[in-house]
């Protein structure tokens, strides 16, 4: 395929009837929940984690979550090819909603990772879902701008989320989970009755089945599951050089060897993931950007949280309400981003501008401490936030640009899959930073019952206000600071992943955005109907 033409096609303008803004509002309004949703515990999750007596399983509560929707959606993606967008769309939000039923009903450990593991592979399915939907109704060159508004409202909702979570947590916790139920409930209906797709329906169900490539996802789910329960165990139950952790870690990677020579292979005949996706430099930079971006997403959410509540000795709502500013500078710039990949069809000085930004604003961090004044957070907490919003809206319409118009649910696909991936990276990694940098620093705390209580891991479950407020003034000081060099080291690591962002950038093509729309799929409106009646 032809990467590069010679001038870009002029910025389109199309007409939207009113199912479209039907289905989309549903999208963004979908979008928020599953992102509110996946945040609200951030905050109270150290009193979830007393309440249910979690200890350092606690990690699972979420990343459970992002585990299951990660996994789930070359599936997903695959299904909705065959089958459509529509069912595919209303029972991975059914899914969703049991998961989340089940979770705030939870009594025990066991039962609130099953609830969020179910709930996870729902919200995996919506969000692949939501952006296939959205590429099959609107041109390639337009999706910067609709993808801006709807990641805006995902955004908006995982930033919402710890604040809300907060002063939910503070009357009952339970609610953190049944919150978006009735909503997510009125979208089914809504989204059951208005949506109508158009797609080539199989002869029956069993052709149908027989089209989907068992094998490889299997192989799949199996390779990548392993290496994030070896994340996952290494960065809460065991050591790293723990076998436990070791092999899954190393199981994981030769699946993934297996699955690409099986996908490229004369047996399979309709690979979930078609070896081509990965064939030109463009679409392997924008995976690879996609991971990085998301990265930071949850990056952010764990590290600001905590140097609230850690260092500044916040109780979880007042955190929650300061994190809140970040909404005010990400959601702006990521609307304003995606409307200006729309206009001039160019995303590569976009894309390298957030990272510049983004490496500039982590490094700042690291003068974080507890005398940080207002203004200097508010700065810097605009620099994240601006920087991640320039990159956001600007990755998807990249990568599909290099591929043909059939892959898109297939590439989304993986887009959506190496998202999901960066978000759990981005909410482990930093905590494993921050409790092995905590045991590394711990010695300057003098009172020996504290330090080895909070050491060997258990850090992160003392972070809130009330435990520092209960501290010796000297000891309280000593703490404090250990916090703060410990989060400086997740900073000075994320400058790391900004400047991998602009190299990454450099290696991208630009390829031009298409402003036709030729797909099998969409959504049938009043005016085509019409159209259609009047020709037969």
């Amino acid at each position: 395929m032809k990467e590069l033409q010679e001038k870009p096609p002029p910025s389109p303008k199309t007409n939207k009837d009113f199912r479209f803004w039907i289905l989309f509002l549903s999208l963004c309004f979908l979008a928020f929940i599953v992102f509110l949703d996946g945040t609200l515990i951030s905050i109270s999750l150290p009193l979830i984690t007393s309440a249910l007596h979690l200890g350092p399983s606690y990690v699972w509560a979420t990343n459970s979550f992002w585990l299951a929707g990660t996994i789930i959606q070359p599936l997903i993606a695959q299904i909705s090819d065959i089958f459509g967008r529509k069912n595919p769309t209303l029972i991975s939000i059914a899914i969703f909603l049991i998961g989340g039923a089940v979770s705030g009903s939870s009594r025990n450990a066991a039962t609130l990772i099953l609830g969020r593991t179910v709930q996870g592979v729902g919200s995996g399915g919506i969000m692949l879902l939501i952006e296939v939907i959205l590429c099959d109704v609107v041109s390639l060159r337009e999706r910067s701008k609709y993808l801006g508004i709807v990641l805006s409202m995902a955004a908006l909702g995982a930033i919402v989320g710890p604040p809300l979570g907060g002063v939910i947590a503070e009357r009952n916790w339970r609610w953190n989970f049944f919150l978006n139920l009735p909503v997510a409930g009125l979208i089914f209906v809504l989204m059951g009755v208005s949506m109508r797709p158009q797609h080539k329906k199989p002869v029956n169900r069993r052709s149908a089945l027989v089209q989907i490539d068992w094998i490889g996802i299997i192989i799949f789910i199996g390779s990548t599951g392993s290496i994030l329960l070896g994340i996952v165990l290494g960065s809460s139950n065991f050591p790293w050089r723990s076998p436990n952790v070791i092999t899954p870690l190393v199981i994981g990677p030769i699946g993934w060897v297996c699955f690409y020579f099986y996908e490229s292979s004369s047996y399979c005949t309709n690979p979930a993931v078609p070896v081509h996706l990965f064939r030109n430099r463009t679409s392997v930079a924008g995976y690879a950007i996609t991971f990085i971006f998301s990265t930071f997403t949850t990056w952010f959410a764990f590290c600001w949280p905590t140097y609230f509540q850690a260092v500044l000795g916040m109780s979880p709502l007042k955190a929650g309400l300061g994190y809140l500013v970040y909404s005010g500078f990400l959601i702006p710039s990521a609307i304003a981003s995606g409307f200006l990949v729309t206009k001039t069809g160019i995303y590569r000085p976009i894309q390298m501008a957030g990272f510049l930004i983004l490496a500039l604003g982590s490094g700042l961090n690291i003068m974080l401490d507890s005398n940080a004044k207002l203004a200097v957070r508010i700065i810097l907490i605009a620099l994240n936030a601006i920087g991640l919003g320039c990159v956001i809206p600007s990755v998807l319409p990249a990568i599909l640009a290099s591929l043909p118009e059939p892959d898109v649910a297939k590439a989304t696909g993986m887009y959506s899959f190496f998202r999901s991936f960066g978000y759990i990276w981005g909410a482990t990694l930093p905590a494993i930073i921050f409790n092995s940098s905590f045991s590394r620093f711990s010695f300057q705390i003098s009172d020996r019952k504290i330090r080895e209580m909070m050491e060997n891991g258990d850090a992160y479950q003392y972070v809130s206000g009330a435990f520092l407020g209960s501290l010796p003034p000297l000891v309280k000081v000593e703490v404090i600071d250990v916090y703060s060099k410990s989060l400086r080291v997740a900073w000075e690591v994320a400058i790391a992943f900004a400047v991998v962002g602009m190299l990454l950038v450099a290696i991208e093509k630009h390829v031009v955005l298409r402003t036709e729309l030729d797909t099998e799929y969409g959504v049938d409106s009043p005016s085509k109907e019409n159209e259609d009646e009047h020709s037969a």
